[in-house]
């Protein structure tokens, strides 16, 4: 699966948003995505799954609990491929910030 499909989800999406904030438990991600999106638990450890097994995510084991957490190397592909369309805004943010310099020129007076 490509990564743009893995991402195009917004629950893995979510998911993701989740674990960038560190590791959490299959349990208390259900828990958030329960009532975030109204799914199964089923639901989510399928989302889990694709996210595992296309390498987006990590699972180890403490005790009976399933911990997750991000790998990032899928996300630093998605970084590369983005970085040819970067300019195209980064361009309109350096713009951006001209004009806020220049207003705040004109108010000074």
């Amino acid at each position: 699966m490509h990564a743009f499909d893995v991402l195009g989800d917004p629950v893995r999406r979510r998911i993701l948003e989740l674990l960038a904030d560190g590791e959490q438990s299959a349990g208390a991600i259900v828990e958030t995505i329960r009532a975030e999106f109204g799914i199964s638990q089923p639901a989510v450890s399928q989302h889990l799954r694709v996210l595992r097994e296309n390498g987006f995510a990590n699972v180890r084991a403490d005790g009976t609990r399933r911990l997750y957490a991000v790998d990032a190397a899928p996300l630093r592909e998605v970084d590369e491929w983005l970085e040819r369309y970067r300019r195209f805004w980064t361009q309109r943010l350096d713009a951006l910030g001209t004009e806020l310099r220049r207003g705040r020129r004109g108010t000074d007076t």
